[in-house]
């Protein structure tokens, strides 16, 4: 009885330090943000400020729709190198066709998800690297990027800038759109039993077959919800910018898969987090647009800027698991 009891004494502890560890780790990337924002503010406090936040986040949205399309791929254990291209092939159709032909341009949208779809079939099917698929799709996405947009111009759909431009009172656009995003995948995702299903077939796909659930169908359904979140991308870019590019999306395929592991998202086992992959993004956002900026760092540099953000993040985070261990 008393070896027990010291046995309990003991392991109270230890596990009072692994809750302390999980609790840090789910925070860190919300720690991230915070920690970011406090440079800014100290560096100009002007910027936080509703016109502020509205300008420093402008581009934050189509970055987190991008960054919440990886995320559906990373939670299958699977990458896409072609998210980028894509956003960019996105926006070149809706500058051009879904302006000037929309009934054109939904049916190619629809079918560029439904080409998503049958990636994930095909991965699946063939047992194939994702990695290798996807980076071959960027340079199709590329090429049709081009084929519709030859040059930068086109001219974003009215209605697409209306809601792009609206500004509600008190809290900037793009906060409101970031909580909506996030608030919408994390129910649709970590709150429902088809969310388990779809996180299930990354973190133990094996035991997914054996209940009698079609790992085919999680795949493809994974695919098209990064479809859909990358077409939704792509519009609001150029909602945004007014016009389109067939590169204006290249940079998203690195800026989404940082914003998935800033959020605390792992490569393996299907953990994902919607609201910190949103978070994420919102931090990758400003630190390139606006931290990098007013610390006079030259746009040369600022790429390695951001990567050495995402190295000092994973490198906390893997301290805090040695501990959560």
């Amino acid at each position: 009885m008393t070896f027990v009891s010291l046995n309990n004494s003991l392991m109270r502890p230890a596990r009072s330090s692994a809750r302390r560890a999980r609790t840090l780790r789910a925070m860190l990337p919300a720690l991230s943000l915070v920690l970011v924002l406090i440079a800014i503010a100290w560096l100009n406090p002007r910027a936080i400020s509703y016109f502020g936040f509205s300008l420093m986040l402008n581009l934050a949205i189509p970055i987190a729709l991008a960054t919440i399309a990886q995320m559906f791929v990373i939670a299958g254990n699977e990458l896409d190198l072609s998210i980028g291209t894509f956003v960019g092939f996105v926006g070149c159709v809706t500058a051009t066709w879904l302006r000037d032909a929309p009934l054109l341009g939904i049916v190619v949208l629809l079918g560029s998800i439904g080409v998503y779809a049958l990636l994930g079939a095909l991965i699946h099917l063939r047992n194939l690297p994702s990695i290798v698929v996807t980076l071959g799709m960027s340079f199709v996405w590329q090429g049709l990027a081009i084929l519709v947009l030859p040059k930068p111009g086109g001219k974003a759909p009215d209605w697409l800038q209306a809601i792009t431009s609206f500004k509600p009172p008190f809290i900037p656009f793009p906060i409101v759109a970031a909580i909506v995003i996030a608030a919408v995948v994390y129910f649709g995702l970590m709150r429902t039993s088809y969310g388990v299903i779809l996180r299930g077939s990354g973190g133990n796909p094996a035991a997914l077959a054996r209940a009698g659930w079609s790992l085919l169908h999680t795949k493809i359904t994974l695919f098209a919800l990064a479809g859909s979140f990358g077409v939704l991308s792509g519009m609001t870019l150029i909602g945004i910018t007014s016009s389109g590019d067939a590169n204006i999306g290249n940079g998203y395929t690195l800026l989404s898969i940082a914003g998935v592991i800033l959020g605390g998202g792992e490569f393996m086992g299907g953990r994902v987090s919607p609201i910190g992959a949103v978070i994420g993004a919102l931090t990758l956002a400003l630190a390139a647009s606006s931290l990098l900026t007013f610390m006079h760092i030259p746009p040369d540099w600022q790429v390695a800027a951001n990567g050495a953000i995402l190295i000092i993040v994973l490198a906390a985070r893997a301290l805090i698991s040695r501990k959560e261990a």
